[in-house]
């Protein structure tokens, strides 16, 4: 389990990161973004970076991930989100200050993870999407199986099969 950092110039930015994250370097959240003081960003990275910033941060939030910290510093270094990325290690005292902070910040609004952990986590998706107002929900659309688009792929097979057989 790996704490991530990340700073920005302001929440949009930090919003693309955070998806920068999942999709691209492919690291799931275990926790919810939580919004912490740009300034205590800043000075955490200061202490861990050992050298002065070369700006200062409008807005930080920070989460844990399920991969470990190697692994989470590799996956990291391979995407350019539009904000800073840190990974924080356990062995720096700042981890366990981060840590502490998190228990009391509240969570980044307009954060909602495309990619559910695991099925339990899917179906809780798609419930929490298909609302009975929706006029996109077609799950009370009801298929005659001999007249619907669902055996068309099937007669589309048989096709190709007879169409490409070499006999």
């Amino acid at each position: 389990m790996a704490l991530i950092l990340i700073r920005g110039e302001n929440k949009t930015k930090l919003l693309n990161a955070i998806a920068d994250i999942e999709r691209h370097a492919k690291l799931k959240l275990i926790s919810k973004p939580k919004i912490i003081s740009a300034a205590i960003a800043d000075d955490i990275v200061e202490k861990i970076l050992k050298v002065p910033l070369r700006s200062r941060s409008k807005a930080a939030t920070s989460f844990f991930v399920k991969e470990d910290i190697t692994l989470s510093i590799m996956q990291v270094k391979t995407i350019h989100p539009p904000a800073h990325v840190i990974v924080v290690s356990d062995e720096y005292d700042e981890y366990e200050h981060l840590d502490a902070i998190l228990e009391e910040c509240r969570e980044l609004n307009g954060y909602q993870s495309k990619k559910p952990m695991n099925t339990n986590d899917q179906q809780n998706y798609n419930n929490h999407n298909n609302t009975k107002n929706n006029p996109n929900n077609y799950s009370n659309i009801k298929y005659n199986n001999n007249n619907d688009n669902l055996s068309q792929p099937t007669q589309l097979r048989d096709y190709r099969k007879d169409y490409l057989s070499t006999d």
